[in-house]
């Protein structure tokens, strides 16, 4: 039997092992699930199912983690599509405040950025969770078929299947570029100007023809629409008459917000919502504008003045 300083021993190991994977296992799940508090849910119990093994007989405790992860957000994702059933209006990600990256290859920035984009995770949506899995393990982390094989228990040529599939289903959806972000902080800094300021002819002329707008107020946000608006001209009617009923004065603050450059909107110091603008691939209109305004998904949301 070892002696208590063994033992403290092993357990300060257990410890900062699970600590040195935390940012790759809350990034992966973040990105199967879309939920903060979810994503929360999953590492406690990824912690409980490291904590007691024997670490002696785990070859590659990194892999171990992520298996343990990714098929525990799995799990989880069921309990999350029976909640997503009895949603009011339009199911958005849990806005994620960011730190700007500071990666100098631009093709690595790119990556990262995209990784947790709320455009993304809104087609990522329409995934099976086999698929979501697959491509999220691939496409953003980089890991190989032979190894996501492994992790989710499927043969290597089910799991190329999978990725094949999935990254159609995406690309698709959503053709692969990256927006300058001086760009859209500009362009989301126009936008609000003129949603808040009431000026229809300067919104018509920032939306793109076949802009989207998305608002989840899940039942609780009286100017959330129940399902998404398509269309220029819907879209603007929309947005000024929501801009009638919000509260006066409201407070802005730009953060980076999924990697992406956004406003956090409040009212006094209660944050109000939160919006994320996708520009068009040529960037200067607006192709998709997501606003969160359910108040469980700004818990998280601070005014940092």
């Amino acid at each position: 039997m070892p002696d208590s300083t063994t033992k403290d021993s092993g357990d300060d190991t257990t410890t900062q092992v699970f600590a040195d994977h935390r940012e790759l296992l809350f990034s992966i799940v973040y990105n199967l699930l879309g939920s903060v508090a979810d994503t929360e849910g999953v590492l406690q119990d990824t912690w409980l199912a490291w904590a007691p093994r024997n670490r002696a007989q785990i070859a590659n405790p990194r892999a171990y983690l992520v298996r343990i992860a990714v098929n525990a957000a799995l799990a989880q994702q069921t309990t999350t599509s029976r909640r997503r059933e009895t949603y009011v209006g339009p199911w958005l990600p849990e806005p994620l405040i960011t730190e700007a990256t500071d990666a100098t290859d631009a093709a690595e920035a790119a990556v990262r950025a995209e990784a947790v984009s709320m455009a993304l995770l809104v087609v990522l949506e329409t995934l099976t969770p086999l698929e979501r899995a697959v491509f999220v393990l691939h496409e953003v982390f980089g890991y190989a078929h032979v190894e996501i094989a492994d992790i989710l228990d499927r043969t290597p040529p089910t799991i190329r299947q999978l990725a094949h599939r999935a990254r159609e289903h995406v690309h698709a959806r959503r053709p692969r570029y990256q927006a300058d972000p001086r760009v859209q902080q500009e362009v989301t800094e126009r936008f609000l100007a003129a949603a808040l300021g009431g000026d229809l002819d300067a919104l018509l002329q920032i939306l793109a023809p076949n802009v989207t707008m998305w608002t989840d107020g899940g039942g609780k946000a009286k100017a959330a629409a129940l399902r998404p608006v398509h269309g220029r001209d819907k879209v603007a009617r929309m947005i000024a008459g929501v801009a009638t009923r919000a509260p006066k004065d409201l407070d802005i603050r730009y953060r980076t917000v999924n990697g992406d450059p956004s406003a956090l909107l409040f009212d006094h110091d209660a944050p109000f919502a939160v919006m994320v603008i996708d520009l068009s691939p040529d960037g200067d209109q607006v192709a998709g504008i997501y606003a969160v305004t359910n108040p469980d998904k700004l818990t998280r949301i601070e005014d940092e003045k």
